[in-house]
């Protein structure tokens, strides 16, 4: 008996409940009241208990309705996540978005696209991890991240496809307390060389052995921004850093801005690169969001099923 409960039953079951009466669930569900009684009494005479008691003007939920009341909620919650989500497969979403992010990506700009992302793809699931260096692309290589956001890591393998989403300013900052806060003017390489270099590592092979960005013959590797950002303001060495990050210690006093010698073909700016493998391009929930961090305006998720990149850098 029990195998032919259906899920009709307990969401009729659940609108009694909540509403109060087998009419009112009868006028929320668009049945009359008597469909609504038949209903549950097949039901509950399917499982074998009261889940009503009848003695008053209104039903009420006995102890062993209350008791089940919990796990419709949970079955019914469930199959309209399963519809949901065989809905997104047959549109052509993915059933789930996985992004790689580079730590130097300003958070607020992903923070307000994927407040976005979730109203206009609520059964798409994001999943995010935050790395530097190779240690952004190489789950993007693997296949366990779908896009990476990488600025860290200047070369790219050939297997990868890039859109430019945007450019980071970048400073090189010191403690006040440290040397080479004192220096007047531009810093020369030879200067530099004299002191510690805060330089970020990463877990990846992808960038053994490569530096970018050094300019001193002493240096000190971190894996974690937040502890480079704390061996600056601590007078540790010197480093250069993304200005949303250090904006409010320089305006504090907490970190000071220096002036660095760099080659002429150089500039202060980390182009920021959405990424992914040129077999595997974005299907229309990842094509949405690298639109909506280019700054463009969102597109709608099923002109976007039709549309595919053809950019290339």
């Amino acid at each position: 008996m029990l195998d032919g409960v259906t899920l009709d039953q307990l969401r009729t079951f659940i609108a009694a409940a909540e509403q109060g009466s087998f009419s009112a669930a009868g006028r929320k569900l668009r049945r009359a009241q008597s469909v609504v009684s038949q209903t549950l009494a097949n039901l509950e005479g399917q499982l074998g208990v009261a889940l009503f008691d009848r003695s008053t003007r209104y039903p009420t939920l006995t102890e062993d309705g209350r008791a089940l009341l919990e796990n419709a909620r949970a079955v019914a919650d469930q199959m309209d996540g399963f519809k949901a989500r065989a809905k997104t497969l047959r549109e052509g979403l993915e059933p789930e978005l996985s992004l790689s992010i580079d730590v130097m990506y300003p958070m607020s700009e992903l923070i307000e696209a994927v407040d976005k992302f979730r109203d206009t793809f609520p059964h798409t699931p994001l999943r995010m991890v935050v790395e530097v260096l190779g240690a952004v692309i190489e789950p993007v290589l693997q296949g366990a991240c779908q896009i990476g956001i990488v600025g860290s890591l200047p070369v790219l393998p050939e297997a990868m496809h890039s859109e430019l989403l945007l450019d980071v300013p970048l400073v090189t900052v010191v403690a006040p307390t440290h040397p080479l806060a004192r220096y007047k003017g531009v810093v020369p390489q030879s200067e530099l060389q004299r002191h510690v270099q805060l330089v970020l590592t990463d877990r990846s092979t992808l960038s053994k052995g490569q530096n970018y960005g050094v300019f001193s013959k002493n240096i000190w590797r971190l894996a974690d921004m937040g502890a480079r950002h704390a061996f600056l303001r601590a007078g540790f060495g010197f480093g250069n850093m993304p200005r949303f990050m250090v904006e409010h210690d320089i305006a504090g006093g907490r970190l000071r801005v220096i002036r660095v010698q760099m080659p002429s073909n150089s500039k202060p700016l980390m182009p920021m690169r959405a990424v992914y493998r040129n077999d595997a391009p974005p299907g229309p929930a990842g094509r949405w969001l690298i639109d909506r961090l280019k700054g463009r305006r969102s597109v709608h998720p099923t002109a976007a099923a039709k549309r595919r990149s053809t950019q290339t850098t």
